[in-house]
């Protein structure tokens, strides 16, 4: 019989009316965002424009001061981050949060037996997920001497390896060599269409961000400022004036 993760509680995850103040001043205002497993969207906005406190919301490290946050029709507004982690939601965060003294393949496993699976499926996963972004050489290397580039990678490793329905990628492709992007790019993908997941992805560079979601929100000063296709993204002039500079993002 199928697990309750396996089954899962939902095909969408979605902050529905989310706002947060912190001293009065009012980081995310009424905000409403739906993820839908096997698609990938993008947020981005300026800094400061609530992005973060958003993803923290969605992932259970905050708690609204009004709205909901719906797994399927499950509210679990109030669910602590493990809770949520074991009904299929994962996230990545701008500073790594790895087990430094383990090695790479530790950090792997160990995010694994986290939300129930046994040491010997701990292991599969590992040796799949380090094959497909490309850790296998630093396996047996402490997290704490890897690369910027590196550590990224075991992060979003660490996230599948709980086999989630919903992965949040806060700023995962931050200081990564150019050079990098593509295999980074294809990575993202594969969580789509090989894991069958839904990802949020937050990121600066918006070529990567053109290139890889389907969809695309825009927040600006806790408030959404647009969504819909990269396309109608990179022609909205509030967009453009708001965030991606002067003029709406060219075609390339």
């Amino acid at each position: 019989m199928a697990t309750e993760l396996q089954r899962g509680p939902g095909e969408t995850l979605r902050a529905s009316s989310v706002s947060r103040s912190y001293a009065g001043v009012k980081a995310l205002r009424g905000v409403t965002l739906e993820l839908r497993r096997g698609e990938v969207v993008g947020l981005i906005g300026p800094n400061g424009a609530g992005k973060s406190t958003l993803v923290n919301v969605l992932s259970g490290f905050d708690h609204p001061d009004e709205g909901t946050v719906l797994l399927g029709e499950r509210d679990i507004t109030r669910w602590t981050p493990h809770r949520r982690g074991r009904s299929g939601l994962a996230r990545t965060f701008q500073h790594s949060h790895a087990f430094r003294s383990l090695t790479v393949r530790e950090n792997v496993e160990v995010a694994a037996l986290g939300v129930g699976a046994g040491p010997r499926r701990a292991a599969e996963r590992a040796d799949s997920l380090l094959a497909a972004l490309g850790l296998t050489d630093y396996e047996g290397a402490a997290a704490a001497s890897l690369a910027h580039g590196d550590e990224r990678r075991l992060g979003v490793a660490r996230a599948l390896a709980t086999e989630p329905r919903f992965v949040l990628l806060d700023e995962p492709a931050a200081g990564l060599p150019e050079a990098e992007l593509p295999e980074f790019a294809a990575a993202v993908r594969s969580v789509r269409d090989e894991h069958g997941a839904g990802v949020l992805l937050i990121d600066h560079n918006m070529a990567l961000i053109m290139e890889i979601c389907d969809r695309i929100h825009v927040l600006d000063q806790g408030t959404t400022l647009a969504e819909g296709a990269p396309a109608e993204i990179r022609a909205n002039l509030d967009v453009a004036a708001a965030y991606l500079g002067e003029r709406p993002v060219a075609e390339e």
